[in-house]
């Protein structure tokens, strides 16, 4: 994005030629927990050298009681597991059995940490040398700058850190992480300022950290809102929950099969953001042909894209809105009732906003994608009623190439697609369509295009600029052109003459 990213992408750089031979995806835990580990502890000094001075609200203060350290939401570190004593013996062969031994004391002491912490680093498949210079490495971050700025600094290291490892590990990678710039849009759009966040296959907790941010970034507090998330791999849930913690967001974070055990049943959410798996085949279909939550028609067994957009809707407060990313097959597909599904959801009023995302956004796959925005309550007051329309983006246009293989969108790119949609449901809002790119449609409109979804369905092509010079003139430039270019006469050519004579053009 616009950050200046200069010291990550350093420390990346250092931190990857560590690597050696190890998998990115192992590799990964052993420097998301270190980062994790430098962060509580330099959190934990800051407060030490305080209690320890014992000057004015600290007086009396002792710097070795744990419950000193809660009462200022700081994780306690004992001090075998302090990051100065872990570096001063970081060149000797012992330091990954004393690595794993630290994240051990500080889980036993911080019970919201238990079974958080990689506990990996006395592997002896793990380099110590590597390992060692890995500590003198991240060591370095935050090293000459006080404590709010280099906690702020460690967590966006950590997050450069998860996309990187994410476009290292490729396909495997976008299971964990969502990129950052479709994160923002989703963000930006629903402007989740305060009320009760979801996300339903949080990964590493991307929407959580991007909700925060936005809600500071406007001048909110953090605290009001409360933030849900449920994640079916505990490996990346450990992630998330490191993620959270590095910014101090407190979070309802849950294990578990979404489909078959939702760990927030009674939830009404009033923002859904969520990167659901795209045509999900063995989500467990089969054993939930009577669930509750298929209110628009029961989802096909050998794809879950239909359960998702329903499981959310059923999530969804009486005021709440849904951002979903979905493959684009969603938007169209017809097969297993899905047809059907869509159809009786758009009939509802239930879907607010479809937007066409470019290609190449995506570590882990090159399938193309959308974002599907549902309202529960288009009519409500906070915005225009927008019940008898539906409004479609066709943003396939935009993003920036950030290497060979991937694109992302740019600040400015995000701007524009959200403040497409905050005009367009404004009261006030002086919203107009744009050929090419944006077009508000009616119910009916959608009607006659048999419920397909589809922005490019309606947004239609962009005027393009006319250079006055007449079509005719064009015509008749061009074929005098092919006329000097086929002397030759072949097969090709004379089929390319047959059919310019067919529409009027000989030569």
């Amino acid at each position: 994005m616009a950050e200046n990213n200069e010291l990550e992408r350093t420390l990346w750089a250092a931190a990857d030629k560590l690597r050696s031979n190890m998998d990115a995806a192992e590799y990964k835990h052993v420097v998301l927990g270190l980062i994790f580990l430098k962060y509580i502890s330099d959190a934990f000094n800051d407060l030490y050298e305080k209690l320890n001075q014992g000057q004015g609200e600290f007086e009396g203060a002792d710097p070795e009681d744990a419950d000193e350290y809660r009462a200022y939401n700081i994780f306690f570190v004992p001090e075998k597991a302090r990051w100065q004593y872990l570096q001063d013996r970081a060149k000797q062969p012992e330091i990954g059995k004393w690595v794993d031994e630290a994240m051990d004391a500080i889980e036993k002491i911080n019970p919201t940490l238990k079974g958080v912490l990689p506990q990996i680093y006395a592997d002896p498949d793990l380099n110590k040398q590597r390992l060692g210079e890995l500590i003198d490495l991240i060591g370095t971050i935050g090293f000459n700058q006080d404590g709010h700025t280099a906690k702020d600094l460690l967590g966006r290291v950590y997050e450069y850190f998860l996309g990187q490892f994410a476009d290292a590990e490729g396909k495997k990678g976008g299971q964990f992480y969502t990129p950052a710039s479709i994160v923002k849009v989703l963000v930006e759009m629903l402007e989740p300022y305060q009320g009760r966040v979801y996300d339903g296959c949080c990964g590493s907790g991307g929407m959580f950290v991007q909700s925060e941010k936005f809600v500071l970034s406007h001048q909110g507090n953090i605290k009001d809102i409360s933030i849900y998330g449920q994640e079916s791999n505990p490996t990346t849930l450990r992630l998330a929950r490191m993620n959270l913690a590095i910014r101090g967001i407190d979070a309802k974070l849950e294990s578990g099969d979404t489909f078959l055990n939702d760990r927030h049943k009674d939830l009404k959410a009033d923002f859904i953001l969520v990167n659901p798996p795209f045509n999900v085949s063995d989500w467990s279909g089969d054993k939930l042909r009577d669930d509750i939550r298929w209110k628009y028609g029961v989802p096909p067994v050998g794809n879950a894209n239909y359960a998702w957009l329903q499981h959310f809707l059923h999530k969804l407060s009486p005021n709440g809105t849904a951002g979903i990313v979905l493959a684009n097959g969603s938007m169209n597909s017809n097969s297993g009732g899905e047809g059907d599904i869509r159809r009786n959801m758009i009939e509802a009023g239930l879907v607010d906003c479809m937007v066409a995302l470019p290609a190449q956004l995506f570590y882990n796959t090159m399938i193309p994608a959308c974002l599907w925005f549902l309202a529960r309550n288009k009519t409500n007051h906070k915005f225009r009623d927008r019940s008898n329309e539906i409004l479609f983006i066709d943003a396939r246009k935009l993003g920036t190439m950030v290497n060979r293989r991937n694109r992302e969108l740019t600040d400015e790119d995000v701007a524009l697609i959200a403040g497409t949609y905050h005009t367009w449901r404004s009261k006030d809002g002086a919203y107009e369509d744009k050929a090419g790119f944006c077009k508000a449609a009616t119910i009916e409109e959608v009607r006659n295009n048999n419920h397909v979804l589809m922005p490019g369905r309606y947004v239609g092509t962009e005027e393009e600029v006319d250079d006055g010079v007449p079509f005719e003139e064009k015509m008749n430039a061009l074929t005098s052109k092919l006329a000097e270019q086929f002397a030759r006469g072949d097969e090709l050519e004379r089929t390319i003459r047959e059919n310019l004579k067919g529409i009027g053009y000989g030569f």
